[in-house]
């Protein structure tokens, strides 16, 4: 079995669209080939609603984190998803939930409120502490990293329903590392 290298390494991933546009909001994490995952302090997370709308529009986390759902609208919503990786519903609801949800189960969640249909939001659950949200300029960084190989896979919420994370291989020495994936979606601008 490889064992992923003790050495820490930062790779820059860049998302592009069809276009060779940047893609802002595109998740990106990578897998250990051949090695187990390292484990990783799992931290609780926000998804908020204000203005009748979820901040952030796509997130991503570990599998096993919490998610709390805070309200700071002057309306009340209820909050869903019926997605097979995580299905629940908090009932018409101000303020913050006591409980968090607990995201256990890889794959891709989406959110919606059952009074305000406008309201969306993704939420893709990772098996990997390697993973982050690309910026307005289509780029993320993911840190910490250790030498060896790894599956780089890239997620969009304009791809296809159903639709897998895009793969390919990515090799880590040490260092600063960069790598560039092309989408076949047209990106949507902040």
């Amino acid at each position: 079995m490889l064992a992923i290298g003790a050495a820490h390494a930062a790779v820059t991933v860049e998302v592009l669209d069809a276009a060779g546009q940047p893609v802002p909001n595109a998740v990106v994490y990578a897998e250990p080939v051949g090695a187990p995952v390292p484990a990783n302090a799992l931290r609780q997370t926000e998804i908020e609603q204000k203005n009748k709308t979820f901040f952030p529009l796509v997130s991503v986390v570990q599998t096993g984190t919490p998610i709390l759902f805070p309200n700071r609208d002057s309306v009340r919503h209820q909050v869903y998803s019926f997605s097979p990786a995580k299905t629940f519903e908090l009932k018409l609801y101000s303020g913050t939930p006591g409980t968090p949800i607990v995201f256990d189960k890889a794959g891709t969640v989406v959110l919606g409120c059952n009074i305000h249909d406008q309201m969306v939001a993704y939420v893709q659950v990772v098996n990997t502490p390697y993973f982050g949200v690309t910026d307005r300029g289509g780029a993320v960084k993911l840190d910490g990293m250790g030498n060896g190989k790894y599956t780089l896979k890239v997620w969009y919420f304009r791809m296809a329903q159903n639709e897998a994370a895009l793969e390919q291989p990515l090799q880590v020495q040490g260092g600063e590392a960069r790598a560039a994936v092309k989408l076949n979606v047209k990106a949507v601008p902040l």
